[in-house]
C-alpha cells in the first residue's frame, strides 16, 4: 500500500493506493493548530496497521511559517561588515513608481545580524581563519539574545566552506544551525544568504513536525521536496527550505502524468483549492527553476516552476478604500472556512458557486459534508448592498474577479516565458478547478481542458509518481576545471544514491548578464541549446557573444514503482436536473455523475466528482475516456 498525502489550507487530501491497483481517495478538515494529528488521523483510517506500507506527505509547514512570519528566533551569522547584507538585498523596485513602498520583510532583525572575522577571496583561499576566541565571543552573543536557529553565510564560502565548517562546529548546541555551503553552494552572496537563512527560519518548525509524524506513525514517510522528488524525512529535516513548494509540486507532477495519459506533450495545470491557485507549464517536462521569491524571499534552490495567486474557493471578497470588488488574497481557510460551511460570515468563491447553484448543498465531499446555502446567500447579500447591486450579480462578479487574477497567473507562466497558451491544454484540478477552467480557456484562446477523476485529490495522488532526487551544485564562475568539478559532485551522487541515474546541468550566461538559465548539459551541444532557450526566453540570441557557466548541477533520480490503478467501472445512467445561473440567466441543465457519464456530454452541464465539481459551458463539449481523464473541447463555431 502507497498513501500520498496533501496537506492544504482547508482540507487535507489522502491518495491510497492498495496492491491490487483499487485507489481510495479522502479528504479531512485541516487542523492548522495541528497539522499532524490530522494526518495521523489519515494515515490510521487508510491503513489500519497493516504492514507493508510506505506515506510519501507534501508538507505546507515551510509555506505557512513564511507567509505568515511564525518561524525561529534566528540569528544570521556572516562575514565581519556583511551585517546588513539581508536588509540591503538588490536595489531592484518590484513596483517602479510606488513612491510609498512598504517596509522590507527581513526574516531576521538588525539585532540579530552579527559578524566574524573571518575572509576567503574569490578564487578559495583561505585568508583569515577565526580563533577559539572569535568563536567565544559569537557563542556569549547568540546566547544573550535567545536565538533559536543560526544560519551562516560567509564570503565565497561557495568556493571553499572551511570557515563555514568551523561554525557549525562551534556552534552546533546553540540549536539548529545551518550553513550556507551546504544548503546552497552557489554564486552570489545576497540569494545564498538569503537561501541559507530561510531554512534556519523553517527548519526548526519542519524538524519538530516530521520529528512528531515520524514518532507517531508506524511507517516511514518521504516528503516531496519543491523540484518534484522525494526526500526522507530525515533529509527534510535538515533541508527545510526544499520543502516551501512541497505540496504544489505534487500538482504539477499529477497534472504532467494526467496530460501524458491524454496524449498532449503541452500542459499547463490549474490547481484551484481551498486557500490559493497554482499554475505550472509542461513542454515535455515541467519546467524547473533555480530563480524562485516566495512571498519577498529569494530562495536560490531546484524547483517546479510554480506561479501561486491568492484566489482559490475560501478567497474572501471585500470592497476596498475604492468602492471596488477585490477577491483575495486573504482566505477564509479551514477555520471558519467559507459561510457555507456554517461557522463563517464573510462571503466567499465557495459561496458564490453556491448561491448560482454551482455547488448544492447536498453534493459537497459526495454528500458527506451538508452546506449552508441560507448562510452563503446571507454573506453574499451582505457584500451586495455594500456594491449596491443585487447577490446575483455580486455573485458572479466575485467569479469574475477572481477568474481575471488566475489568468494573470497563467500569463505569468506562459506568454511571460515565451510560451502561447493557445498550444496548451488546461489541466484542471483541485476542488474548484473545473468550476473556472472553460471559462478562463475561452478568455486565453486555449481550446481543450483536461478535468481528471479524482481532480480535488490530483495533488496527493501526484505523489505517488515522484521519483527520489537528489540535487548538488557548485559554484564555477571564472574557474576551468568544470569537467572535473562534475565528476566530483557525479562521484558524491552516486555513493550517496546508490543506482540512481546521474543528470548533468549548468547555469550559463551570456558574459556581462546578471542573470542565468539553466540548460541540460550535452557536451559540445550545451552552447547551441543555450542560445536556443536564450532566444525562447528573452526573445533574442547572440551566437558570436561570449558565454559563461556559472554554477554546475547534478542531479540523482532513482525512479519509484508506479502504482497501476485500477479504472473504475462505469455504468450507465441519467443525469439529474438543477437550475443554475449560467451564461447570465437560470437555465435548468443536466447533472452527471462522473461514473456514470455517457461518450459526450455537451454544455451546460454540471459533473459531480468526490471531492470536485466540473462546469461544462454552453459552446464546449466533454468527451470522456476510458483512461479516466475528460476532454472539454470548444465546439461552437
Amino acid at each position: 500500500m502507497r498513501i500520498g498525502i496533501d496537506a492544504g489550507g482547508t482540507f487535507t487530501d489522502f491518495a491510497v493506493v492498495h496492491d491490487d491497483g483499487r485507489m481510495e481517495t479522502f479528504k479531512l478538515r485541516s487542523n492548522p493548530a495541528d497539522p499532524a494529528a490530522v494526518i495521523l488521523e489519515g494515515i490510521a483510517r487508510a491503513a489500519g496497521g497493516v504492514p507493508g506500507v510506505e506515506v510519501i506527505h507534501g508538507s505546507t509547514v515551510a509555506t505557512n511559517a513564511l507567509l505568515e512570519r511564525k518561524g525561529a528566533r534566528t540569528a544570521f551569522v556572516t562575514t565581519a561588515g556583511f551585517e546588513d547584507l539581508l536588509h540591503i538585498g538588490r536595489q531592484n523596485r518590484a513596483a517602479l513608481y510606488d513612491l510609498t513602498p512598504g517596509e522590507k520583510r527581513v526574516l531576521a532583525p538588525r539585532e540579530l545580524c552579527f559578524g566574524v572575522s573571518e575572509r576567503v577571496y574569490a578564487d578559495g583561499t583561505v585568508a583569515r581563519r577565526p580563533g577559539a576566541g572569535e568563536w567565544r565571543k559569537l557563542r556569549a552573543k547568540l546566547e544573550a539574545a535567545r536565538v533559536e536557529s543560526v544560519a551562516v553565510c560567509f564570503l565565497h564560502a561557495y568556493q571553499c566552506a572551511e570557515n563555514e565548517e568551523a561554525a557549525a562546529e562551534a556552534l552546533k548546541d546553540l540549536g539548529y544551525v545551518s550553513v550556507s555551503s551546504e544548503v546552497c553552494p552557489e554564486f552570489r552572496e545576497y540569494e545564498r544568504a538569503s537561501t541559507v537563512m530561510l531554512n534556519a527560519y523553517v527548519g526548526p518548525l519542519m524538524d519538530r513536525y516530521l520529528g512528531a509524524l515520524e514518532k507517531g506513525s508506524p511507517y516511514p514517510i518521504s516528503i516531496l521536496q519543491s523540484n518534484g522528488g522525494l526526500l526522507t524525512a530525515a533529509e527534510a529535516r535538515r533541508h527545510a527550505v526544499r520543502t516551501v513548494l512541497s505540496g504544489p509540486a505534487g500538482g504539477v507532477v499529477g497534472a504532467f502524468e494526467v496530460a501524458r495519459r491524454a496524449g498532449f506533450r503541452k500542459a499547463m495545470g490549474f490547481d484551484m483549492g481551498g486557500t490559493s491557485t497554482d499554475v505550472s507549464l509542461t513542454d515535455g517536462t515541467p519546467r524547473e527553476t533555480v530563480e524562485a521569491v516566495v512571498d519577498g524571499t529569494p530562495v536560490r534552490t531546484p524547483m517546479l516552476e510554480i506561479h501561486t495567486v491568492g484566489a482559490g474557493g475560501g478567497s474572501i471578497a471585500r470592497v476596498d478604500e475604492g468602492g471596488l470588488l477585490r477577491v483575495g488574497p486573504e482566505s477564509a481557510g479551514a477555520d471558519p472556512g467559507p459561510a457555507c460551511y456554517g461557522v463563517g460570515d464573510l462571503p466567499t468563491v465557495t459561496d458564490a458557486h453556491v448561491v448560482l447553484g454551482r455547488i448544492a448543498a447536498d453534493q459537497f465531499l459526495g454528500g458527506r459534508m451538508r452546506l449552508d446555502a441560507a448562510r452563503a446567500e446571507a454573506a453574499v447579500d451582505r457584500l451586495a448592498a455594500r456594491l449596491g447591486m443585487d447577490r446575483i450579480r455580486a455573485a458572479e462578479g466575485i467569479l469574475r474577479v477572481a477568474n481575471a487574477n488566475m489568468e494573470r497567473a497563467i500569463r505569468a507562466v506562459s506568454i511571460e516565458r515565451g510560451y502561447d497558451p493557445r498550444e496548451f491544454a488546461l489541466v484542471a484540478f483541485g476542488g474548484c478547478g473545473g468550476l473556472h477552467a472553460c471559462g478562463i480557456a475561452k478568455e486565453l484562446g486555449m481550446r481543450a481542458v483536461l478535468a481528471p477523476e479524482a481532480a480535488g485529490v490530483l495533488s496527493a495522488m501526484g505523489m505517488l509518481l515522484a521519483p527520489r532526487v537528489r540535487d548538488y551544485a557548485a559554484g564555477v564562475l571564472g574557474r576551468t576545471d568544470i569537467e572535473e568539478r562534475f565528476r566530483q559532485l557525479e562521484g558524491r551522487a552516486a555513493a550517496e544514491n546508490g543506482g540512481a541515474r546521474i543528470d548533468r546541468f549548468g547555469d550559463i550566461r551570456y558574459a556581462g548578464q546578471s542573470y542565468e538559465l539553466t540548460i541540460p548539459w550535452r557536451g559540445e551541444g550545451t552552447t547551441a541549446a543555450f542560445h536556443k532557450e536564450h532566444a525562447k526566453v528573452y526573445g533574442y540570441a547572440d551566437a558570436g557573444r561570449a558565454i559563461e557557466v556559472v554554477t554546475i548541477r547534478v542531479r540523482a533520480v532513482k525512479e519509484v514503482e508506479k502504482p497501476v490503478r485500477r479504472q473504475t467501472a462505469r455504468r450507465s445512467g441519467k443525469p439529474d436536473t438543477r437550475r443554475v445561473f449560467v451564461d447570465g440567466r437560470w437555465r435548468k441543465i443536466a447533472v452527471w455523475r462522473r461514473a456514470e457519464l455517457p461518450r459526450v456530454v455537451k454544455g451546460p452541464a454540471l459533473v459531480l466528482d468526490y471531492g470536485s465539481t466540473v462546469l461544462v459551458p454552453a459552446g464546449w463539449e466533454m468527451l470522456a475516456a476510458e483512461n479516466g481523464v475528460g476532454l472539454i473541447r470548444f465546439s461552437a463555431r
